[in-house]
């Protein structure tokens, strides 16, 4: 079982826009000829940050239209949120206002021998990796840059502590880098 932080990623580094858009990562590529459907079919547990979740509340149409509901995923959801914030009716969320490290034992009761998955943004993935809970980073670096946005993990990683595992190229447009995180002794 790991704890993952899998998103994707413009050249130099923002995982959405200053207003929170995806559609520069859109017209990059194919999901389902990406390594996602292996990699959700092993997830057992799910990290979103607030603004993740906002933008799926925002975007429910374009959800149901591209996956056939307005929440995508059957695995339980942590959202970590310091406000009060709408539920989608039918889905298995759980609103936090903790830190990683007080809820992450409960998601690995749930997650049982699967993996969680830590939705975004970059700033919750930096939490888990600051607890010493983030395993691995899966990395989807698309051809475009954005200038500024929402960093893909605002934290300072100095080597030794990442080691890329793997290399894929996603057609003409996408790479996917995977990276172990290295556990201080």
């Amino acid at each position: 079982m790991k704890t993952q932080y899998f998103a994707a990623t413009s050249l130099d580094g923002f995982i959405a826009t200053e207003d929170d858009s995806l559609d520069w990562l859109f017209p990059l590529g194919n999901v389902a000829e990406s390594s996602y459907p292996e990699f959700i079919a092993n997830v057992g547990a799910l990290a979103m940050g607030s603004a993740t979740y906002e933008w799926m509340l925002r975007h429910a149409e374009r959800v149901t239209a591209e996956t056939g509901s307005a929440w995508p995923y059957h695995q339980p959801t942590w959202v970590f949120s310091s406000r009060p914030l709408p539920s989608i009716p039918g889905a298995d969320i759980r609103f936090v206002n903790d830190e990683p490290r007080h809820i992450h034992p409960e998601m690995r009761a749930v997650a049982g021998k699967t993996n969680i998955w830590i939705v975004g943004g970059g700033d919750l993935a930096g939490q888990f990796h600051d607890a010493g809970l983030l395993d691995e980073l899966i990395l989807q670096v698309g051809s475009v840059t954005l200038g500024q946005g929402k960093p893909l993990f605002p934290r300072r990683v100095l080597s030794p502590v990442l080691t890329l595992t793997d290399v894929r190229q996603m057609g003409s447009s996408m790479v996917e880098l995977r990276y172990e995180i290295a556990r201080p002794v």
